[in-house]
């Protein structure tokens, strides 16, 4: 367990989200991604449900120093399963069980262990606070309308405007940290009008994490029971 442990920890790493945000929060008319919020919105609000291959890079000093990877299911309003590909290969999170607790079921030898965690256990939180239940594409796009309006310390620039994604950069308040500024470059698809990753640099341009979404699904059906485990 003292090698199992620790993976939960980092698996939160898959979206940065700030846990408590205003609904209902639109760019300013004069900017020019206003109307990319806008269609991220409309596109999000048709979304029921969706399955997502993520990939998440923490850097050290500009340098990659751990990888993970995990199959990311969501189903609104609040259902979430994580299913760890790398690097503790067969972990499963899951919440909400029946008592709104996060399950978890190590891989490997492990297997048989169960537990039943509260959302805000340190054992699931990132050192910035971030938890499970607040993970969903709906929180990103509303931390990148707030990155791009109330938060925002710098020139938005968008650019791909002509290709298959639209690039936005700012240098903004830090989804995670308070009183951190972090560059943000936020990749969307312009076919779906959802994001497709996100990287975060130092305002100096030293990379701190990197998010990708991959091979996205969201014209699925998903059984009930994909989100109760034994």
């Amino acid at each position: 367990m003292k090698r199992t442990i620790p993976g939960i920890c980092l698996l939160i790493l898959v979206m940065p989200f700030t846990p408590d945000l205003e609904a209902g929060i639109s760019p300013s008319k004069g900017e020019p991604a206003a109307g990319i919020i806008v269609k991220m919105e409309a596109a999000y609000a048709q979304v029921g449900e969706y399955q997502t291959e993520t990939e998440v890079s923490e850097y050290r000093g500009g340098q990659v120093v751990e990888t993970k990877r995990f199959l990311y299911t969501f189903r609104k309003p609040n259902h979430v399963r994580i299913d760890m590909e790398s690097p503790y290969p067969g972990m499963i999170l899951v919440y909400p069980d029946e008592d709104g607790k996060v399950f978890v079921k190590p891989g490997g030898w492990a297997g048989f262990l169960k537990l039943h965690l509260s959302p805000d256990s340190a054992l699931l939180r990132t050192g910035a606070g971030q938890r499970i239940d607040r993970t969903d594409l709906g929180l990103l796009i509303r931390n990148i309308a707030h990155s791009l309006t109330d938060r925002r310390h710098g020139e938005i620039k968008v650019s791909g405007q002509g290709g298959g994604r639209v690039l936005i950069e700012v240098l903004a308040e830090d989804h995670f940290l308070a009183g951190v500024l972090t560059l943000y470059h936020f990749s969307i698809d312009k076919t779906r009008w959802l994001p497709m990753g996100v990287k975060e640099f130092t305002p100096d341009g030293i990379p701190k994490r990197k998010v990708i979404f991959r091979n996205m699904r969201t014209s699925i059906v998903i059984p009930d029971g994909f989100f109760r485990i034994n």
